[in-house]
């Protein structure tokens, strides 16, 4: 039976589309007819119902411009890793997949410098690597300390409140880190069961020192936690000697791959505090419990959790196997020369370094002060329309800030990386 609905005109359509669909069925002696008419039919009924047209945007060729990304990520991908990302997909439970798997945890730990278990890579970016380690750790109630010195620590802050934890800030103007003395006395005031802290600020050019921090941390009952989003591989972190319980970073940066897989590894007091929980964490899908064992860290046969991104992990394979062929202390040492350099430079140019300490400067990426009389936008537009070079303006606390003629200067970072 055929049922027709709507006006006139959608009536006489229902009306053909049923006769012709009749007379197919009529025609079973001559079946290449019977074939034309139920084609005629269908395609009369899927006219009937589509009112949006084929986008012709996507009617036309993909085009993507070659630029030179200078700015704080993702950066320009190597053509192996390029290639790595192109190969044929596999089933996310094949055992070839499994295998590409177990060689980025060996990866991970070694750029971390770390022998935990519950290491892995996040399906997701840096972002979702933050939210996975926060959503883990805390539950209802818990305090989290966050050090607050740009854009990161504002985003943890915001994550944590989300997950009904108490949190408190320790706070650095744009351009500073903080010293064991400012986290001690966070530590002492607030006693947290977390300590949120970020290594490479992106948003200001600021390398944090980590020396001391984990034991300090551990002494006052309180987990370690650093974002190394932007530092890992361009600045030495050793995250077992260094006492970190919760270290994460992304594939976009140093390590040369397309954003989408996030680095991340938990210490055994931070595994511990997991199997500890009295709640379930809030996400199934960044459920650390799932992921461990979907990554082979918990000693079980593996399970499906969920339908990996197979081709990030290819390419994020290849990025850890260059970071390890180079090796670690050849690629800080490369980031230290070239920042040396480009610092030294811009100098020569009359401008001003954001960070004023040397020792304070992430070797990644570089800030710079926006010079009277300039605007900040102007000056990475031209870049990028005369030259096909990115570099960025501030982010979070820095963004939008400019010197004005006549007033106290106002930090306006530009970020290039090195």
């Amino acid at each position: 039976m055929v049922r027709v609905h709507g006006d006139t005109g959608h009536c006489w359509h229902g009306m053909h589309c049923a006769a012709v669909l009749g007379a197919a069925q009529a025609t079973s002696t001559a079946p290449l007819l019977r074939a034309q008419l139920l084609g005629a039919a269908r395609h009369t009924m899927a006219t009937n119902l589509l009112h949006v047209p084929k986008p012709q945007g996507l009617l036309r060729p993909l085009v993507v411009p070659e630029r030179l990304l200078l700015g704080p990520g993702p950066s320009n991908v190597p053509p192996r890793i390029l290639a790595a990302g192109g190969r044929q997909l596999l089933g996310h439970m094949h055992p070839e997949v499994l295998q590409v798997m177990d060689e980025i945890k060996a990866g991970i730990q070694y750029a971390f410098q770390t022998q935990n278990r519950l290491t892995l890579a996040i399906s997701g970016t840096g972002h979702c690597a933050m939210e996975a380690a926060l959503l883990n750790l805390l539950e209802h109630g818990d305090t989290a300390l966050v050090a607050v010195n740009g854009i990161w620590g504002q985003r943890a802050a915001d994550i944590a409140r989300r997950l009904g934890a108490v949190v408190r800030e320790l706070w650095k103007p744009p351009g500073e880190y903080f010293t064991p003395q400012d986290i001690e006395e966070g530590l002492v005031r607030h006693k947290p069961l977390v300590l949120f802290i970020t290594h490479g600020e992106s948003s200001t050019g600021v390398l944090q020192p980590l020396e001391g921090l984990g034991e300090l941390c551990h002494r006052h009952g309180c987990l370690l936690l650093v974002d190394a989003v932007a530092s890992l591989g361009g600045a030495p972190i050793f995250m077992d000697q260094q006492e970190i319980d919760v270290l994460y970073s992304g594939s976009q940066k140093v390590l040369n791959a397309p954003p989408g897989s996030a680095p991340i590894s938990f210490s055994e007091r931070a595994r511990e505090k997991i199997l500890r929980r009295k709640t379930q964490p809030l996400s199934f899908y960044l459920d650390m419990g799932w992921l461990a064992n979907y990554w082979g860290c918990d000693g079980e046969p593996r399970r499906y959790h969920h339908t990996a991104p197979i081709n990030s992990f290819f390419s994020l394979r290849e990025g850890l196997a260059m970071l390890a062929e180079l090796g670690l202390e050849s690629s800080w040492e490369r980031h230290r020369a070239n920042c040396a350099q480009l610092c030294q430079g811009l100098r020569d140019l009359g401008l001003e370094l954001f960070v004023k300490e040397e020792k304070a400067r992430l070797p990644t990426i570089t800030t710079v002060r926006v010079p009277k009389g300039y605007d900040w936008k102007e000056i990475t537009a031209f870049l990028m329309e005369n030259h096909a070079i990115e570099i960025a303006g501030g982010l979070g606390p820095s963004a939008g800030k400019q010197t004005h003629t006549g007033c106290s200067p106002s930090p306006a970072a530009t970020h290039s990386g090195s």
